[in-house]
């Protein structure tokens, strides 16, 4: 591939982002080991699938296909940027200034890659979650939706997710009282909200709004815009909806699952944790630090 010097760190990023098989723990790998080595984009287009392997841990199959598609990529790339940009969408990496310090500061192995779509203010708010495994009985239900509403009237911003009924009992709150709300993802922007990024994600909000205001709200994936989810984005996509909120409420949390996870590390990071007596194993979350209600 000839060098190009006018190809960008944010174009590389995204055009790493984008090829399956490599997830955001590589593109801030490459990232960070160029900036260690004041690597230009340019000089790491033309390294070779051993350099690749060598210097940048990846897969023979996974530098072997780079090597081979990165002109095209790149290009891709660009297009693609174009679009981000006629859409309003931001990515930001692991390795960027402005990456939420917030996700960081809980999780020891924080998403690579995020792309952002509307109100950026809201991750400097006072933020919480309500959280549920799945599979929550009815009661748990009315207790998400009452302990969202209590923090939502009380001037904090919800996080929550679009695709589970706990998530969803949560997130309609926030627009029933005309509040501001945090949505994380499991799929992509587009994928979840439309292709000029207006649409409601989910039938029961469209009752109370049925465009998605990007001023009010922010919403944030994991996931390249277009996709869909894929095995294991749920798992990330609870993780980041934890990380994002500074405190968090479990009320169902099963056994060995993933909330239970999700409420150790809240509490191992100093988060403020309440679990509901709902759950059968409340008193273990006492002895590590949490409110029982």
């Amino acid at each position: 591939m000839a060098r190009n010097p006018n190809v960008a760190r944010r174009t590389l990023a995204l055009a790493l982002a984008l090829m399956p098989g490599i997830g955001g723990k590589t593109v801030s790998r490459v990232l960070t080991r160029n900036d260690m080595l004041t690597r230009e984009v340019s000089d790491f287009l033309a390294l070779s699938v051993e350099s690749l392997r060598e210097e940048y841990r990846l897969s023979v199959t996974i530098a072997t296909r780079w090597v081979a598609e990165r002109t095209a990529r790149i290009e891709a790339a660009v297009r693609y940027e174009e679009e981000l940009d006629r859409l309003g969408i931001s990515m930001i990496t692991s390795v960027d200034v402005h990456y939420p310090a917030i996700v960081e500061q809980m999780d020891p192995d924080p998403p690579g890659v995020l792309f952002l779509y509307g109100n950026h203010k809201l991750l400097e708010a006072p933020t919480f979650a309500v959280l549920s495994s799945r599979h929550s009985p009815p009661a748990a239900l009315d207790t998400i939706e009452r302990l969202a509403e209590e923090g939502s009237l009380n001037g904090e911003i919800l996080v929550a997710g679009h695709d589970t009924p706990a998530y969803q009992r949560a997130a309609i709150v926030p627009l029933r009282w005309g509040t501001p709300r945090i949505l994380a993802l499991d799929c992509g922007l587009v994928k979840a909200l439309g292709d000029d990024l207006s649409t409601e994600p989910f039938r029961t909000a469209r009752l109370w709004r049925y465009q998605f205001d990007a001023q009010t709200d922010l919403v944030i994936s994991h996931v390249s815009p277009e996709a869909d989810s894929h095995a294991g984005a749920a798992p990330k996509r609870d993780r980041l909806v934890g990380c994002l909120a500074r405190r968090l409420d479990f009320v169902i949390v099963a056994e060995g699952g993933n909330m239970e996870r999700l409420a150790r590390l809240a509490l191992k990071a100093g988060r403020p944790v309440r679990v509901s007596d709902l759950s059968i194993g409340y008193r273990a979350f006492r002895e590590l630090g949490a409110t029982i209600f």
